[in-house]
Formats: structure tokens, C-alpha cells, sequence
């Protein structure tokens, strides 16, 4: 089983909610960024093996999230 972080179940958690989907999630977060960003990353973002304060923050403005 997926083990997630905390800020990862609010992403997850998020996603379903709105009926979007990661591929969705990184699109967004490419246009807010202007960086590169791929699916395995946000995977990673999620489950705790990788950390950016970039990308989560944008993120969190893209999802509505609190600081989690």
C-alpha cells in the first residue's frame, strides 16, 4: 500500500473532490511555475521523497490548500 504524507493525502484528497486527476494537477502547476514538472514528481511530492517549496506551494494555490 501507497504510503502518503500528510501534505500528500490533502492532494490526493483535494484531487477527488474536484474530479481532477494528476495529470490535471501538473498541468496547472507547470502554467503557475513555469517549470518543468512531470507525474513521477508529483508522486514523489506526495509520498515524502522529494520536497520543493516551489512546487508544493504552487500546489497548494492551485487546490485551495491550508498550509498542511
Amino acid at each position: 500500500m501507497t504510503k502518503y504524507t500528510e501534505f500528500g493525502r490533502a492532494v490526493k484528497k483535494a484531487l477527488v473532490d474536484r474530479g481532477m486527476t494528476g495529470v490535471w494537477l501538473v498541468e496547472q502547476v507547470r502554467l503557475r511555475t513555469g517549470m518543468y514538472f512531470d507525474p513521477p514528481y508529483l508522486s514523489r511530492l506526495i509520498r515524502g521523497q522529494k520536497h520543493s517549496a516551489v512546487f508544493e506551494a504552487a500546489i497548494r494555490e492551485v487546490l485551495g490548500l491550508e498550509s498542511v
